[in-house]
């Protein structure tokens, strides 16, 4: 049978369970379960195909574990932030928000290349594309 892998005793098993059932992130959620399955005597083998974790992946989870603490749990996905800014000011949010409850001008449904092309003349823009306009229709439409 493979050894039993070792943590580091930043958190007792009972804190791990605690991090496991209380994480709100679903890839949180299965790293901090590995942890608490390791410090259980688990090997990462088994505990991996337990929480259906890549052996390798969650090798490298509890690796980080041990090296940088509890921090090395979160996600780094969710961490990072938006790198494009916000294109409309608050008050140009408000005034398409209120334009979105109307028509479109040629009359039809608003579209994100719609909701674009407005922006683009609002801001003076040569191009906006079309994605940021849906982003903002399904931002402000649904408000």
């Amino acid at each position: 049978m493979p050894p039993k892998a070792k943590l580091e005793p930043y958190l007792t098993v009972k804190q791990l369970k605690t991090y496991y059932r209380q994480a709100n992130d679903t890839t949180e959620a299965r790293r901090w379960q590995l942890l608490h399955l390791v410090a259980q005597n688990w090997t990462i083998k088994q505990a991996a195909q337990a929480v259906d974790l890549n052996y390798d992946y969650a090798k490298e989870i509890v690796q980080r574990y041990n090296r940088e603490g509890p921090v090395a749990i979160k996600n780094r996905n969710q961490q990072r932030q938006p790198s494009a800014r916000s294109l409309l000011t608050p008050e140009q949010q408000r005034e398409l928000q209120t334009i979105l409850q109307q028509p479109a001008p040629d009359g039809g449904a608003w579209s994100g290349p719609k909701v674009a092309q407005w922006i683009a003349e609002k801001t003076g823009r040569t191009h906006v594309w079309p994605q940021r306009g849906w982003d903002y229709l399904k931002r402000l439409s649904s408000s």
